[in-house]
């Protein structure tokens, strides 16, 4: 049986449905066990085509797939008004739509997903939030394509997901580089027991500033550790600590009903 995480704030209104799912309630096995909805892993696509069914299927879609994005870890997003094939992905890690039915979503093995919505205009978002996605301008360009749709910034709301905690991500002195010369005040989200150790990044964190920062109503944190709870998530970090060559993906979908 599918387990989703819910966000509050979203159960508030009956126009929309979401989920966070976890790897509970899909057919794939192995490395992908589970609800594996990444088809650029190496997991059977029949596999991955009925996981996928199934998340739409839960939460009430009008196709049997979920619309997702060819990711790319960008500040970009897109909007949709029908399903997409599965060979005309767009290339961007945002998404939105204000088609009733329409069920939109991004996959992340560690990196923050991020669900949004303005129940009042219909209109719902998603976005892949890994740091440089973040940095670069992905949440505040999924919450300008829902303006464009009919939504207004003091009335969304936004819920971030599991991904890695900052226990579990160590970044190297390439990285701090990198997300000081975006913003200086961003070393905030870096934390070293001593000198000697390589810092952590605190991604939710950073993630949920930059929301509250876009000026949107609300912003919720739904953050499990996707690489400390391996029966739950999947985790491109942990596979590669592994060394096991591939990983499955889960998937963080939202509708209007």
């Amino acid at each position: 049986m599918l387990q989703p995480i819910k966000a509050k704030a979203f159960e508030r209104s009956q126009r929309i449905r979401h989920g966070f799912f976890t790897r509970a309630g899909g057919v794939s096995e192995g490395l992908y066990a589970g609800l594996n909805c990444g088809p650029g892993s190496a997991d059977m696509p029949a596999n991955v085509a009925e996981n996928r069914a199934r998340v739409a299927r839960h939460l009430g879609g009008s196709h049997p797939d979920v619309a997702t994005l060819y990711q790319i870890h960008s500040g970009d997003a897109v909007a949709i008004d029908a399903p997409i094939a599965a060979d005309q992905r767009p290339k961007a890690d945002g998404v939105v739509t204000r088609t009733p039915g329409l069920v939109i979503g991004v996959l992340t093995a560690d990196c923050a997903p991020v669900l949004f919505a303005d129940p009042d205009a219909g209109v719902v978002g998603a976005a892949h939030a890994g740091w440089r996605g973040a940095v670069g301008g992905v949440l505040e360009a999924t919450v300008k394509e829902m303006e464009k749709l009919g939504a207004r910034r003091n009335r969304i709301i936004a819920a971030i997901g599991p991904a890695i905690n900052q226990v579990s991500y160590e970044v190297g002195p390439d990285f701090e580089e990198a997300l000081a010369k975006s913003c200086a005040n961003n070393v905030i989200f870096l934390s070293r027991k001593n000198a000697h150790e390589k810092a952590h990044f605190d991604l939710p964190g950073f993630v949920e500033m930059r929301l509250k920062e876009s000026g949107i109503a609300e912003v919720e944190r739904q953050s499990a550790c996707t690489y400390a709870n391996e029966s739950l998530f999947f985790s491109y970090r942990r596979s590669q600590h592994r060394s096991e060559g591939d990983y499955g993906r889960q998937i963080s979908a939202i509708v209007v009903a």
